[in-house]
């Protein structure tokens, strides 16, 4: 075959191809009932068009509609579905971006009249009458001059500026359904029938274009889909669900915290939150008690050349909150920044006094309160905030420490989580970013060794964590493990952080003495389990959605009376509540019991123990489980000696 390719299948075997072949031809070739399922191919990884050429030699797999890599292609898709339904009901509208996002996808649209969600069963009908069309995706490439001009003709200024934007090494593509068509970098499906109908447009909202307020507000329209109906009806109800979830209710409902405009993205604790809030940290402490770990506490304000010297300031500075202090003397005049983490700090209390080997492994850790600056229409409650804090530790080890460091890390995450309810976790490893400090010399021996520990998660888990590796997405002084835990609904949430750093030592001059008597750079690993306090209790509060086991509640017990001759003995049962170590409080309002019962379970109150002049003649409680109607009968020790040993925290069983 003189123009030949070679291509290694799944299975292994490998078979030499006519390079000019399609993606097509080849499924063809393989068989017709996989011809009929394929919706485009994958060389080496990288999906294509199934128009497209081989072209090279590689690892080649077909994909269908079932393969998980076709979400993306279905929901792209979708978009530039949603695109031609908009202009063919609203002529003169422009497209500009439709990207494909988490869950779904958008389109941005400038129209004088901005969408609603009225206009949604209008679109969608159009929507699917495009895809019962079943026209063929083509894609042409065209000269700069050709489009703009087309662009120009048709009056879509936006897609000029898109134009210009698109490197010259790079092709400008162009893909049609039928006789609609945009400017697109690929791949699509073969036809707008493997589209299907599992669709539907969410919301809409304001955006300005390329995200600049300067510029022209768009219509932005949202929407998801799904490789079928059952998958579609599975998110919709997880969106019910995580509505009735919604910490920010059950904050308000539970009296938690409360956010409010003269202090955006900071949390307003009342007394119950923060006693949560303080449960978790104190959980932490002892963890980290356990663990040899040193708490410490850096200081909130540092001029701008620490941060100049670890890096942050290059590329965090506009993230950060900065204060000019203007003395009499100019001299005096600095910079100075509130901390958005707490690394450079702790290298600075690491590096005070002489360290030898012998004293290594460091382990340095902070309940740190760090700010950093989030845009207004990003903050989200306590899942997105500007100041926080982070559960932060820095170990400070050699090198022939550091991949056992690594996987005590690792037990501590995965024990914490499961303490909380989650079993569910996956580990990323992520790589080296384009933008980074260090050595390739430096990355690569640090990805190597991240890459046998996560090896070793796995196989001691017994395949039960997930691994994967995250191309590109390290930060950017060394790789790092990712620890995302999925909560009861299914949603995955992004918490603990262990990241390798062979740099900020070095930038600091930060060094132990050797067995050799000689001056060690120390391997500096940087942990987070909840990252940042305040969302990994927003993620409690919607994981439980309010119903705290009881050792984490913020109030764990409520006495209630029926009648006033019972409110005596409803003090003592508080009393002797109190002195086992419970959270317990009184209600004896002259209100009937019901109307009580009502009250406290809307305030996700775990227990309510209901008292009246039989139960304070005989030393009983009525027993009443959130959620539950029924009540039980027990003696007061009984009640007192059960809740106790309910509420003690699971690290303090294992003790």
């Amino acid at each position: 075959m003189s123009n030949s390719v070679s291509l290694t299948f799944p299975d292994g075997s490998v078979r030499e191809y006519d390079a000019a072949l399609t993606g097509a031809g080849l499924a063809e070739s393989i068989s017709k009932s996989l011809a009929k399922k394929a919706v485009a191919y994958a060389v080496d990884g990288t999906v294509r068009d199934l128009s497209d050429p081989l072209g090279k030699s590689g690892k080649v797999e077909i994909i269908t509609r079932e393969d998980p890599r076709a979400l993306e292609l279905i929901r792209h898709d979708t978009a530039h579905v949603l695109a031609e339904a908009v202009q063919e009901l609203w002529p003169g509208t422009q497209v500009t971006i439709g990207p494909v996002i988490d869950n779904g996808f958008y389109y941005d649209f400038a129209r004088n009249e901005p969408f609603t969600p009225e206009d949604f069963p209008a679109i969608e009908k159009k929507m699917r009458e495009i895809i019962g069309r079943n026209k063929p995706f083509t894609k042409q490439v065209w000269s700069r001059d050709k489009a703009k001009q087309v662009f120009r003709d048709k009056g879509e200024g936006y897609k000029l500026e898109l134009i210009d934007a698109i490197p010259e090494d790079q092709d400008l593509k162009i893909y049609a359904q039928g006789d609609w068509f945009d400017l697109c970098r690929g791949p699509h499906m073969a036809s707008t029938g493997q589209i299907g109908s599992a669709f539907k447009l969410m919301k809409v909202a304001g955006a300005y274009w390329r995200g600049d307020s300067n510029n022209p507000m768009l219509t932005r329209i949202y929407g998801t889909a799904w490789a079928d109906q059952t998958q579609l009806d599975q998110y919709l109800h997880m969106l019910e669900e995580a509505e009735k979830r919604d910490h920010r209710r059950l904050g308000r409902e539970m009296d938690l915290f409360h956010f409010q405009e003269e202090g955006p993205g900071v949390v307003f604790w009342h007394a119950k939150g923060w006693k949560m809030f303080q449960n978790l940290v104190s959980y932490m402490r002892r963890r980290l008690d356990q663990q040899g770990y040193q708490e410490v506490n850096a200081p909130q304000v540092l001029d701008k050349s620490l941060w100049e010297t670890s890096g942050h300031w290059g590329w965090y500075r506009d993230a950060m909150f900065k204060v000019t202090v203007a003395g009499d003397d100019t001299d005096d005049d600095r910079v100075f920044a509130l901390k958005p983490m707490n690394c450079p700090g702790h290298v600075q209390i690491f590096k005070h006094g002489l360290k030898s080997y012998r004293d290594l492994p460091v382990k340095l850790a902070e309940f740190g309160n760090v700010h950093r600056y989030e845009p207004s229409g990003a903050l989200h409650g306590l899942m997105r905030v500007r100041g926080f804090t982070q559960d932060d530790a820095h170990i400070f080890c050699t090198e022939e420490q550091l991949a056992a460091e690594c996987l005590r890390i690792n037990d501590l995450i995965l024990s914490t989580y499961a303490d909380f309810g989650f079993d569910e976790i996956s580990v990323k490893l992520s790589t080296r970013p384009d933008k980074r400090v260090g050595s390739d010399e430096a990355w690569d021996h640090a990805e190597e060794i991240m890459g046998n520990v996560l090896k070793t998660i796995e196989a001691q888990s017994g395949n039960r964590i997930k691994t994967s590796i995250n191309p590109g997405e390290g930060a950017f002084y060394g790789p790092k493990f990712e620890y995302v835990l999925r909560d009861a609904i299914g949603r995955e949430w992004q918490c603990g952080t262990t990241q390798v750093d062979f740099n900020l030592p070095e930038r600091f001059g930060a060094f132990y003495i050797g067995s050799d008597s000689e001056k060690k750079q120390p391997v500096m690993i940087h942990r987070a389990i909840c990252g940042s306090m305040e969302r990994f209790l927003g993620i409690l509060i919607e994981n439980y959605s309010g119903h705290f086991p009881l050792w984490f509640a913020p109030q764990q017990v409520v006495v209630t009376t029926i009648t006033s001759d019972a409110d005596d003995y409803a003090r003592s049962v508080v009393a002797k509540l109190k002195a086992a170590g419970l959270s317990a409080e009184a209600d004896l309002r002259n209100e009937k019991i019901n109307y009580k019962v009502r009250e406290h379970s809307l305030a996700k109150v775990p227990v309510i123990l209901v008292c009246g002049k039989r139960e304070a003649e005989e030393a009983t409680v009525n027993v009443r489980r959130l959620g539950s109607r029924d009540q039980v009968s027990m003696t007061l020790d009984e009640a007192v000696a059960s809740l106790r040993d309910e509420a003690t925290a699971p690290d303090r069983r294992r003790a």
